[in-house]
């Protein structure tokens, strides 16, 4: 609703109005992608993940797990469209540990090694990389 729109309706509607598309702007300006560093961190792990030959558990099922980078950047843009991710540890949280429609914690399983949450294995990995630069 524009500003113009609401002069024509009574005071409490006009102000609810305004109030309303004082809210669409502020959403609106809250909704930005990660920083780039953060960005960087969150390729490198997704690459890492893919380059692992790791399985990655969604729900009960195991797939190879350079088939879920698709499914963790669409978790993301989600998320930046909504201004609710700013960091890669907030990525990892919201994104990459678990699933948002069952509440089921992602897997990680790598050769013969026992399954872990994703979000053990992706900190972990954010931890080595950060350690080398």
């Amino acid at each position: 609703m524009a500003a113009h729109a609401t002069a024509a309706l009574p005071g409490p509607l006009r102000r609810l109005g305004l109030l309303l598309l004082a809210g669409v702007v502020a959403a609106a300006a809250t909704a930005a992608p990660l920083a780039p560093a953060a960005r960087a961190e969150v390729d490198a792990l997704l690459s890492r993940l893919e380059a692992s030959g790791c399985e990655f558990n969604r729900n009960g099922t195991w797939h190879k797990a350079a088939e879920v980078k698709p499914h963790l950047l669409r978790k993301l843009k989600y998320l930046e469209d909504r201004g609710a991710v700013q960091t890669t540890e907030q990525f990892i949280e919201l994104a990459a540990s678990g699933s948002s429609m069952t509440g089921e914690p992602y897997l990680v399983k790598c050769g013969n090694a026992a399954a872990v949450r994703s979000a053990t294995w992706l900190s972990s990995q954010l931890q080595a990389m950060r350690a080398v630069r």
